[in-house]
């Protein structure tokens, strides 16, 4: 399979190997099955899967009030990019009671090379248990010869 250029098409999979220290993903929508390489030794990837908030137990705001409400968690990531990178957000577990409508948020905001905040909002009578994130950020890492000629 050669590597080819990206369309992304509206709804993708797709899995990620590593082939001769190279990244090669694999990118399946509506088109047949296609790959690319990330060639550039100065691309960073990195992600994690973390807990927003936990509420139910402790009869936080969350759980037991209404109207609008919001959590806010600071990532840092490990080593810094050299810009801000690509940031996606999703949820991997929304814990929410099913008496009431299911209204929410989930974004990153504040995305800057060292870090991010993970923002959740609901909002009139939703009651929200627990919330938490997984994360994937993709950007340039920094390189010993950058340099800025002022």
């Amino acid at each position: 399979m050669k590597p080819a250029e990206i369309s992304w098409p509206v709804s993708f999979l797709f899995k990620c190997f590593v082939s001769n220290l190279k990244f090669v993903f694999f990118v399946k929508g509506d088109d047949p099955l296609r790959s690319f390489r990330l060639r550039n030794p100065r691309t960073g990837i990195a992600q994690g899967d973390i807990e927003v908030f936990s509420e139910f137990d402790s009869g936080g705001s969350m759980w037991t009030g209404a109207g609008p409400r919001e959590r806010r968690l600071t990532v840092a990531f490990d080593h810094p990019y050299r810009v801000p990178p690509a940031v996606q957000i999703t949820a991997s577990l929304m814990d929410m009671h099913q008496d009431t409508a299911h209204r929410s948020e989930l974004v990153a905001e504040n995305i800057s090379e060292t870090g991010f905040d993970v923002v959740f909002r609901t909002w009139s009578d939703s009651r929200v248990a627990r919330v938490r994130a997984a994360w994937l950020a993709i950007g340039d890492l920094p390189f010993e010869d950058d340099w800025d000629v002022e």
